[in-house]
């Protein structure tokens, strides 16, 4: 209608002051000293920074893989902080998906029943399970080697199923750290054509920790962690 106010769209993930110290004995090693950050439905944001700033921890904390020292961190406007582990849980596996550097696919099992898993622990039918990792299993170009173990694949095949995983839950949020980062230069390239190209059909957002600048430029945001807080790229 007319004049009617539009209602504002929460962020998927957002933070406010978030900090995070480490104890070794009695020393205290301060990494994220106030971090805030909104992630918008379907954006793409890259955050870079030197080795040892803080961001592979920031993503843990976001994720709720991690507890905060302080602030607050949201998720689909739920307080993680305030969960229980087991609620925590139920909240990364509804809205959150993860991919790292290393694909972390379990050896024994094939990429069918790697890339299930999420759903079988949030207890859907092994059969409806498995249609649905099938079906992201082709939209990442790996509908032929579903029977294949993580031993079978290349590697730039096994960050795929790591992505097909990561997505099989139609996740609110990726939270990515280096996807890309043990990869050649060609495979990275397609591995994070196909991110993109989820991004877009799915809607879903992307937090992107990496050291590659090309990759970084084709987010719609690039901050860098600097001194223990978020900062815009110059």
């Amino acid at each position: 209608m007319k004049g009617e106010a539009t209602k504002p769209v929460s962020p998927v993930v957002s933070c406010r002051g978030v900090r995070k110290v480490f104890r070794q004995g009695e020393i205290e090693v301060p990494v994220l000293l106030g971090v805030d950050l909104d992630v918008a439905i379907g954006e793409r944001v890259a955050i870079m920074g030197a080795s040892g700033s803080g961001k592979s921890t920031l993503l843990h904390v976001l994720g709720g893989l991690d507890d905060a020292t302080a602030g607050e961190i949201r998720v689909l406007g739920e307080d993680l902080r305030r969960q229980s582990e087991s609620r925590r849980g139920e909240t990364r596996n509804r809205a959150l998906g993860f991919v790292y550097q290393f694909h972390h696919l379990l050896p024994e099992f094939t990429a069918l029943e790697n890339v299930a898993m999420p759903l079988l622990i949030r207890r859907l039918p092994p059969e409806d399970a498995k249609a649905s990792a099938a079906k992201i299993l082709g939209e990442v170009g790996l509908g032929h080697r579903l029977e294949h173990t993580p031993g079978e694949l290349s590697g730039g095949e096994r960050q795929r199923a790591a992505l097909a995983r990561a997505l099989v839950t139609r996740p609110a949020c990726v939270l990515a750290d280096e996807p890309t980062g043990n990869l050649d230069r060609h495979n990275a390239q397609a591995v994070y054509d196909l991110m993109l190209a989820l991004n877009q059909s799915l809607g879903t957002s992307f937090v992107i920790v990496t050291h590659d600048g090309e990759i970084a430029a084709r987010a719609h945001r690039i901050l860098r962690l600097i001194d223990g807080v978020l900062r815009p790229d110059a």
